[in-house]
């Protein structure tokens, strides 16, 4: 049984995005069109879960000075209180085992590892991700390339 996720909604989500496709969302690159409309595609879509993680990661990656589009503070927090409507899985330690097992088992980093253990807490079936493998199961949650 996955741990219990303080903070998260109780509803069942069945897709998790992972950080990219929040920032492709805000992205005023000519050559990533395709990918904004998707990105916000999939962010109308009600079942969808992210993780504290991911939204801290969006924050970061937005806001930094050394992006050419990058975001406000403000800019930022009012995305974050938007995407809040998710299912938002805060960090617990029992997720953070889950993540320190699963990379030992996959082999992938330790951040990529709690995106998969926050996705399967949640009950998540899939992971949007453009940094994960694509078609690769890790337990139960497999991950797809929304941009392909």
């Amino acid at each position: 049984m996955p741990p219990i996720v303080s903070g998260a909604k109780s509803s069942t989500t069945v897709r998790f995005l992972d950080t990219n496709v929040l920032l492709y969302s805000i992205s005023t690159a000519e050559e990533e069109r395709a990918k904004v409309a998707r990105a916000r595609e999939l962010l109308a879509a009600r079942d969808t879960a992210l993780s504290v993680q991911v939204l801290q990661e969006f924050y970061v990656q937005a806001t930094r000075a050394s992006r050419e589009d990058r975001i406000t503070h403000g800019q930022a927090l009012g995305l974050i209180e938007s995407w809040s409507r998710f299912n938002v899985a805060d960090i617990t330690q029992p997720m953070m085992w889950d993540a320190l097992q699963t990379r030992e088992r996959w082999q992938i980093s330790y951040w990529d590892a709690l995106i998969v253990a926050a996705a399967r807490a949640l009950r998540c079936r899939v992971i949007f991700s453009e940094d994960l493998a694509d078609g690769q199961d890790y337990g139960g949650v497999v991950v797809a390339n929304p941009f392909r």
